[in-house]
Protein backbone atom coordinates (compact mmCIF):
# COMPACT_ATOMS: atom_id res chain seq x y z
CA UNK A 1 0.00 0.00 0.00
CA UNK A 2 1.19 3.50 -0.69
CA UNK A 3 0.49 6.68 1.21
CA UNK A 4 1.30 10.19 0.06
CA UNK A 5 2.13 12.87 2.60
CA UNK A 6 1.84 16.44 1.39
CA UNK A 7 3.09 19.76 2.74
CA UNK A 8 6.23 18.35 4.33
CA UNK A 9 8.35 21.25 5.50
CA UNK A 10 11.94 21.59 4.37
CA UNK A 11 13.13 21.22 7.97
CA UNK A 12 11.16 18.01 8.48
CA UNK A 13 12.52 16.58 5.24
CA UNK A 14 16.08 17.45 6.26
CA UNK A 15 15.67 15.91 9.69
CA UNK A 16 14.19 12.73 8.23
CA UNK A 17 17.06 12.52 5.77
CA UNK A 18 19.62 13.01 8.53
CA UNK A 19 17.92 10.43 10.74
CA UNK A 20 17.71 7.86 7.96
CA UNK A 21 21.36 8.44 7.06
CA UNK A 22 22.45 7.99 10.68
CA UNK A 23 20.46 4.74 10.86
CA UNK A 24 21.75 3.54 7.52
CA UNK A 25 18.27 3.09 6.10
CA UNK A 26 16.02 4.69 3.53
CA UNK A 27 13.78 7.64 4.34
CA UNK A 28 10.82 5.35 3.67
CA UNK A 29 12.01 2.83 6.27
CA UNK A 30 12.64 5.61 8.77
CA UNK A 31 9.19 7.12 8.27
CA UNK A 32 7.53 3.70 8.55
CA UNK A 33 9.38 2.99 11.79
CA UNK A 34 8.35 6.38 13.23
CA UNK A 35 4.72 5.86 12.24
CA UNK A 36 4.62 2.32 13.66
CA UNK A 37 6.03 3.58 16.96
CA UNK A 38 3.59 6.49 17.04
CA UNK A 39 0.57 4.21 16.76
CA UNK A 40 2.17 1.46 18.87
CA UNK A 41 1.76 -1.04 16.06
CA UNK A 42 4.50 -3.32 17.36
CA UNK A 43 3.66 -3.06 21.05
CA UNK A 44 1.21 -5.97 20.86
CA UNK A 45 3.86 -8.13 19.22
CA UNK A 46 6.39 -7.16 21.88
CA UNK A 47 3.96 -8.19 24.62
CA UNK A 48 3.14 -11.46 22.88
CA UNK A 49 6.82 -12.17 22.31
CA UNK A 50 7.46 -11.98 26.04
CA UNK A 51 5.01 -14.80 26.64
CA UNK A 52 6.59 -16.91 23.92
CA UNK A 53 10.04 -16.59 25.50
CA UNK A 54 9.28 -17.27 29.15
CA UNK A 55 11.81 -18.99 31.30
CA UNK A 56 10.97 -21.14 34.32
CA UNK A 57 11.00 -18.18 36.70
CA UNK A 58 8.60 -16.20 34.48
CA UNK A 59 6.25 -19.18 34.41
CA UNK A 60 6.36 -19.60 38.18
CA UNK A 61 5.62 -15.89 38.73
CA UNK A 62 2.66 -16.12 36.37
CA UNK A 63 1.31 -19.25 38.02
CA UNK A 64 1.68 -17.65 41.45
CA UNK A 65 -0.31 -14.61 40.30
CA UNK A 66 -3.01 -16.89 38.90
CA UNK A 67 -3.15 -18.92 42.12
CA UNK A 68 -4.02 -15.76 44.03
CA UNK A 69 -6.89 -15.08 41.61
CA UNK A 70 -8.19 -18.65 41.69
CA UNK A 71 -9.20 -18.49 45.34
CA UNK A 72 -12.96 -18.53 45.72
CA UNK A 73 -14.57 -16.41 48.40
CA UNK A 74 -17.33 -18.70 49.66
CA UNK A 75 -19.31 -15.76 51.05
CA UNK A 76 -19.59 -14.22 47.58
CA UNK A 77 -20.89 -17.47 46.08
CA UNK A 78 -23.84 -17.99 48.43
Amino acid sequence: MQLTVRNVSRELKQRLEALSTSRGESINSTVLRILEQAVELNQRMVRLERYATWNEQDFEEFESALDEQRQVDEELWR
